[in-house]
């Protein structure tokens, strides 16, 4: 998922996590930074949102004080499918900035990194990368990414003030969610948020499940690999089911189709709602627009039909890419802004500007002292072996359209059978870009 936040990403995309893009580099000889003893310049290009904005400025102000000779220019485009498509674009144009912020895992394949990205294994910071965060920014061919924030899981956030208010206790399978929305339906509060003016935050129902499939069915992302499963059975369907089911109760805020993710933060963090399907790295905009609010959040796993199969899913953060258009001078400068990102001065400006949602994938990162309450209530779920990895890090195949196949299932414009059979059509045509057996 490409992102409003860090997200937009995994999902998201995540990922957290955003208007039009600006142009590349300048022209001039190849890998040229200008005339001689002038700054070499580069481009950098992240999803427009608050926080990645407030965060990629603080950046470049503090690398271009310990790095005079470079002059490193922001750039910014949509998140969702929008900013997918323009990436993909610029990358065939070969008119990408020279650094840029991109998906980790199955969808890093859409922009085929072996032709298109820098091999960065030999850079020296890449021993510090954990060894699960190497293997989503990798093929057999080479490393092309470094770790841009912490990890993070999709869930249900609530508002706790709310729960107390109410007597609601912490949900265990979909039926205790289903009553405590009701609940609060009937107390005059928004039950579940969606916010469909942003088309990544649709997903999270689906994404955030698969832990609970993979409790049902360790195999299941094997199998769904080589064509084997299918989102249209169980135990899959489900999550396009509890969307629907959603729906239908009535659950939703009056303004689904409109609403963006911005405002339905602000929903949770205040108590107008009580629940929001969306990832972790939410937690950044959240510290920075309602920061007396920040204890006020927690997080619970998407509630799976059994207790038993209950699980909090994990994503691995997103990462920043070099596209090999970038030569020369150019070059070594983007490699010296990346190392940065990660080093002590670059994680305390992640530690400040994004919030960590989780731990970091980097050795060289570490995590504040204290940390916000949705943090600890995920942190529970580690400790008690109840999370499992997202699907984008157990299979390659996520197809482009799922965001919006979820609008119209979330929207009641499609049924969840509908929905989950369109995905697997969805996927096919990737899987067999892919090479992938079976397909």
């Amino acid at each position: 998922m490409t992102r409003r936040i860090r997200i937009a990403a995994a999902l998201g995309a995540l990922a957290l996590v955003v208007p039009l893009a600006a142009c590349g580099g300048e022209e001039g000889a190849p890998g040229g930074g200008g005339d001689a003893g002038s700054p070499v310049e580069i481009t950098f290009l992240v999803p427009m949102s608050d926080d990645n904005t407030s965060s990629s400025d603080a950046l470049i102000a503090a690398f271009q004080d310990a790095n005079p000779d470079i002059k490193v220019t922001l750039e910014t485009q949509p998140a969702g499918t929008e900013g997918d498509n323009l990436t993909k674009t610029r990358l065939a144009t070969g008119e990408m900035a020279d650094v840029f912020f991109y998906n980790s895992g199955s969808l890093l394949q859409a922009i085929n990194p072996d032709q298109n990205l820098v091999d960065l294994s030999d850079e020296p910071w890449m021993k510090d990368m954990d060894p699960s965060m190497t293997a989503v920014v990798s093929t057999k061919n080479g490393v092309y990414g470094a770790p841009w924030g912490s990890t993070q899981a999709g869930g249900i956030l609530y508002n706790k003030p709310l729960y107390k208010e109410l007597g609601l206790e912490i949900p265990q399978s979909w039926a205790d969610y289903a009553a405590n929305n009701e609940k609060i339906k009937a107390a005059g509060k928004t039950a579940v948020v969606q916010t469909y003016g942003d088309t990544f935050s649709s997903q999270l129902y689906v994404l955030g499940d698969f832990a609970n499939v993979q409790a049902q069915d360790p195999d299941w992302a094997d199998k769904y690999t080589a064509n084997e499963a299918k989102f249209a059975d169980m135990p899959a369907l489900q999550s396009f089911k509890y969307l629907e089911e959603s729906f239908k109760a009535g659950w939703f805020n009056e303004d689904f189709a409109s609403a963006r993710f911005d405002t339905g933060i602000g929903w949770i963090a205040t108590g107008e709602a009580a629940h929001y399907p969306m990832l972790t790295g939410a937690i950044s905009n959240l510290s920075q627009n309602y920061p007396e609010h920040i204890d006020d959040v927690g997080v619970f796993p998407v509630p799976a039909i059994d207790a038993a199969n209950t699980n909090l899913t994990m994503w691995l953060p997103n990462a920043m890419y070099i596209p090999k258009t970038t030569e020369g001078a150019k070059l070594e400068a983007a490699k010296k802004f990346v190392a940065f990102m990660n080093s002590e001065d670059g994680c305390a400006i992640q530690n400040e500007y994004l919030v960590p949602s989780g731990p970091y994938a980097i050795s060289s990162c570490k995590l504040p002292d204290s940390v916000p309450a949705m943090l600890k209530d995920m942190q529970g779920y580690v400790d008690a072996g109840k999370s499992k990895p997202a699907l984008e890090y157990l299979s390659p195949i996520k197809g482009p359209n799922l965001e919006n196949i979820l609008v119209e299932v979330g929207s009641g414009i499609r049924s969840a059978e509908d929905g989950a059979a369109l995905y697997d059509e969805d996927v096919k045509k990737q899987a067999q870009q892919l090479g992938l057996e079976g397909w």
